[in-house]
C-alpha cells in the first residue's frame, strides 16, 4: 500500500507526464514565422506586337533575369494578333493579369509591351482598371498615335484599322489624359522606324519617352541600350 507521500509522488509524475506533450508541442511551435520576404519587384508581363508571338521576348527576358528577376517572375500574354483592342484583346490581357497576381501574390504588376501590344495594354490600363494594378508601363515602338502604315492591311484585319490615325481605339485612348493614374509610362522610339509613321507617334504626354535613335522597329527587341532603358525604368 502506497505512503501519502508516495501517492503524492505517483500523482505529479502522472501530471508532468500528462503535460510534457503539449509543452513538447508548444516548444516546437516556438514564435510564429516571418512571412517570406516579399520581393520589392512586381512580375513583369509581356505583350508582343502584331504577327508575333511570346518568343519575340528572348533577349529581353535574359537580360531580366541577369538583374536577378526569376522565370516566376516573368510572363508573356501570347493572343491572337488579329481581334479587336477594345472588344476582346484588353479584356483577356486583364484576366491574365489577374491570373499573374494570384499566381504571385503581387499587387501589381508591371507591363512590358511591343508595337500593337501597345494599344492592348493601354486600353486595360486605361478602361479595363489596370490603372489599379499596374505600376510601370513600357511601350517599344507602339503606335500609341497611330499608324499610316496599317492602312495597308485594315481592310480586312481589326487590329489594323485599330492602328490607323484616328481610329475608334486611337482617339480614345487620346482622350483626356493619355497617361492615366499613378502608373509610371515610358516609351522606347526610334527615328529610322519603318513601321511606325509618323515616328513621334510613339511618345506620349506624361510619360517618360526615350529616343533609340536608328533602329528598325523589332530591333528595339534586341537592342542592349534599349533594354538597359527598360530595366532602369522598371526599377525606378
Amino acid at each position: 500500500m502506497l505512503t501519502a507521500r508516495q501517492a503524492l509522488i505517483a500523482l505529479l509524475t502522472l501530471c508532468l507526464a500528462l503535460m510534457a506533450p503539449a509543452a513538447a508541442h508548444a516548444a516546437g511551435r516556438g514564435p510564429a514565422p516571418a512571412p517570406d520576404r516579399v520581393s520589392p519587384r512586381s512580375p513583369v508581363v509581356f505583350v508582343h506586337g502584331y504577327n508575333a508571338d511570346p518568343g519575340v521576348w528572348g533577349s529581353l527576358r535574359a537580360d531580366l533575369r541577369a538583374d536577378g528577376y526569376t522565370d516566376a517572375e516573368l510572363f508573356s500574354f501570347g493572343y491572337d494578333t488579329h481581334q479587336s483592342v477594345n472588344e476582346v484583346l484588353a479584356g483577356r490581357l486583364a484576366a491574365h493579369v489577374e491570373q499573374v497576381r494570384r499566381e504571385t501574390g503581387a499587387a501589381k504588376v508591371d507591363i512590358v509591351a511591343h508595337s500593337f501590344g501597345s494599344l492592348v495594354s493601354r486600353w486595360y490600363v486605361k478602361f479595363g482598371g489596370g490603372a489599379a494594378t499596374v505600376g510601370h508601363w513600357v511601350s517599344l515602338a507602339g503606335p500609341n498615335r497611330g499608324t499610316s502604315t496599317a492602312w495597308a492591311c485594315a481592310l480586312w484585319d481589326q487590329a489594323c484599322r485599330d492602328m490607323t490615325p484616328g481610329s475608334y481605339v486611337v482617339k480614345n485612348l487620346g482622350s483626356g489624359d493619355p497617361t492615366p493614374g499613378t502608373v509610371k509610362y515610358a516609351t522606347f522610339w526610334s527615328n529610322c522606324d519603318e513601321v511606325i509613321n509618323p515616328d513621334d507617334s510613339v511618345p506620349l504626354a506624361g510619360a517618360t519617352n526615350t529616343p533609340v535613335g536608328c533602329l528598325a522597329h523589332n530591333d528595339l527587341l534586341g537592342d542592349d541600350g534599349t533594354s538597359a532603358g527598360v530595366r532602369a525604368f522598371l526599377a525606378s
